[in-house]
């Protein structure tokens, strides 16, 4: 399989121009539904298949699920940032360097799982408590200074969670495990 694919499954995000409140309604589901899906996806996966990278000179398993878990929080608190601040400059992160921290690479993923089903509860509760006009309000990320709305950042980790699935999902069935 090429790389392309194997990096990106699914493809890039592609956020549409105008975001409709049933889109946004779309990707909350989705993200109030990821935990049950992923923690089933890998709950039987054996320590040497959680070791297993998902493709060449990509994270294992474990560092895929640790990552999930590091990204979608720091996005929880980007959005009540965003809440409570004007457009506030949020801090960024280096999620390679912290995938390959010690927790990343041996705490057991249950840790990451409990904390995902956990964060996505409160944050799927937060998302479906915001006005159209809250979706609307925007953050600023230090690289390239780029705003990104409440709404776009909704998208984008729906995509999240499923682009992370579908790398697990794909290597569970190339190698058979599945």
């Amino acid at each position: 399989m090429e790389l392309g694919k194997l990096k990106y499954p699914i493809g890039k995000f592609n956020c549409p121009t105008e975001i409709s409140s049933e889109t946004i309604a779309e990707w909350i589901s989705v993200l109030e539904h990821f935990p049950s899906r992923f923690s089933e996806l890998v709950k039987n996966l054996s320590k040497a298949q959680l070791d297993t990278p998902y493709r060449p000179e990509g994270w294992t398993v474990q560092q895929v699920v640790h990552h999930v878990y590091d990204s979608h929080h720091n996005a929880y608190s980007r959005i009540k940032w965003t809440l409570t601040e004007d457009t506030p400059l949020i801090k960024a992160y280096d999620e390679k360097l912290w995938a390959n921290l010690f927790d990343s690479k041996k705490a057991p993923v249950s840790l990451s799982l409990h904390a995902i089903a956990a964060l996505h509860a409160k944050w799927t509760y937060v998302l479906k408590g915001l006005s159209e006009e809250d979706f609307q309000k925007e953050f600023i990320h230090p690289e390239g200074n780029r705003k990104m709305s409440l709404g776009f950042v909704t998208g984008m980790y729906a995509w999240h969670s499923n682009h992370h699935f579908a790398h697990i999902e794909n290597l569970m069935l190339r190698e058979g495990w599945k």
